[in-house]
């Protein structure tokens, strides 16, 4: 492939992503070349293709946080050339050439191979997304929460990681509260499995330091003031895995909920994840999410239409998942 296309994003006055053909020379060092099938799109794609948040540190650059392809070149011996492989988190599409892009040249230790039971396609409809999820979901279960008990609220429930944290904990036997911001969203949610679908504005609406004890635990996607919502209706010695900042960075709260009811908050980080854990939480995803309800929750559009589903994730207009096919 002498040349091939690229979603790039340049820095200036305009900033501009814009379509355009790539030469291989042009690809940052790397030990394994990447035929890229498929990407998605993500609430950081839509930050970093808009220049909403300052989440590509270096210019040119293709965006794109995760991929999913075949391998075209390898010069390490733990992938060879025809090997199915998914690569999220790690800076690329950051500080690294990422996945919106037709070839990708990567670090080795970054790829992991594609879990048995899942498509290259499956993989990038859960992506960094789904790949979060679980890691939020593996964070409760390691910190007593189990299905059985107290109901578990899923906040931003509708967006890409909420909707894979409720199959997943739907599945799973939990009682599954899903709290959005869009109540025209309930039909899909409860198809998920949710039990239940709560108004975002029940959580930002000023609340006692302590409310009553509902929920053994909660994944946050959205921070904020629906996190200080959260943490009070949190049951003795529940906890809470916090993954996002869409509703905000600043946390407004008391230390009631940790000191009165041994509330756990806990933070996850996807981007980092040691590669043991990485490998535990794509095996637990090809069992215990649903793939029919992973199918009906994925929008699966070109490399051109990109550019405008960014703004629309950012105003919180899409819905499940976005998989992007780059038709290499």
């Amino acid at each position: 492939m002498a040349s091939f296309k690229a979603l790039v994003v340049e820095s200036g006055d305009p900033y501009t992503a814009l379509l355009r053909d790539v030469s291989l020379d042009e690809l940052p060092p790397g030990e394994v070349l990447v035929r890229v099938a498929y990407s998605s799109l993500n609430y950081k794609d839509g930050l970093a293709i808009t220049g909403a948040g300052k989440v590509i540190r270096s210019f040119p650059l293709a965006p794109g946080i995760d991929f999913a392809g075949t391998v075209v070149e390898s010069a390490s011996p733990d992938f060879r050339p025809g090997d199915e492989v998914v690569l999220t988190g790690w800076g690329v599409g950051e500080r690294h050439w990422g996945g919106l892009s037709q070839m990708a040249r990567v670090k080795a230790e970054w790829l992991v191979p594609k879990p048995e039971g899942l498509s290259l396609h499956q993989t990038m409809g859960i992506g960094t997304a789904g790949f979060t999820a679980m890691l939020c979901v593996m964070a409760l279960e390691e910190h007593g929460v189990g299905p059985g008990g107290r109901e578990v609220l899923v906040t931003g429930a509708a967006g890409g990681v909420g909707s894979i944290a409720v199959a997943v904990l739907a599945k799973l036997g939990y009682r599954v509260v899903a709290a959005t911001g869009r109540p025209q969203e309930r039909p899909y949610l409860e198809s998920l499995g949710a039990a239940e679908v709560l108004e975002r504005g029940v959580l930002t609406a000023p609340a006692k330091p302590l409310e009553s004890e509902r929920f053994a635990g909660a994944v946050d996607t959205v921070g904020g003031a629906v996190l200080a919502g959260v943490l009070p209706r949190i049951a003795y010695g529940g906890s809470v895995a916090a993954c996002g900042n869409a509703g905000g960075a600043k946390l407004e709260t008391t230390v009631f909920p940790f000191i009165l009811r041994g509330v756990n908050l806990l933070g996850v980080e996807s981007v980092m994840c040691p590669r043991e854990r990485r490998l535990r939480a794509w095996e637990r995803l090809a069992r215990d999410l649903p793939l029919n309800l992973l199918d009906a929750s994925v929008q699966t559009v070109d490399l051109a239409a990109v550019p405008e589903l960014a703004q629309q994730i950012l105003a919180g207009q899409v819905r499940g998942r976005i998989v992007v096919d780059l038709g290499a």
